[in-house]
């Protein structure tokens, strides 16, 4: 059995959009995060050295979305879940990002799932 740790709806302000006009200001994005691994060793311990430290993957995905801009959430989502598999080890990690970019919708969005 796998154990999920979730950050669920890290608010950023990301230079993202296809249009030159959409990229030139920031936009908000909400991005939440599954990360899966056996927790079993950390739960026994209690020990924060064992398992995910959720506060560092929290820095790291505002890190990684002030760094540059993009074109696309697809590209933004593909680097979070790259930089969390290799940084944190989980056996998995699921990236969803929402914008709130069309008139008349709540949001559009993303979710990729990659596997360390």
């Amino acid at each position: 059995m796998k154990d999920t740790i979730s950050i669920a709806d890290i608010e950023v302000e990301c230079h993202i959009g296809v249009p030159d006009d959409e990229r030139s200001k920031p936009q908000r994005l909400l991005i939440s995060l599954e990360l899966e691994k056996d927790l079993s060793v950390a739960m026994r311990a209690d020990d924060l050295a064992k398992t995910i430290d959720y506060h560092a993957v929290w820095v790291r995905v505002k890190k990684i979305c002030s760094e540059k801009e993009r074109h696309l959430i697809e590209s933004l989502a593909e680097e979070i879940a790259e930089a969390i598999l290799i940084e944190f080890s989980p056996d998995s990690v699921c990236v969803e990002i929402r914008k709130f970019v069309l008139p008349g919708t709540r949001h559009v969005g993303v979710r990729i799932e990659r596997n360390g």
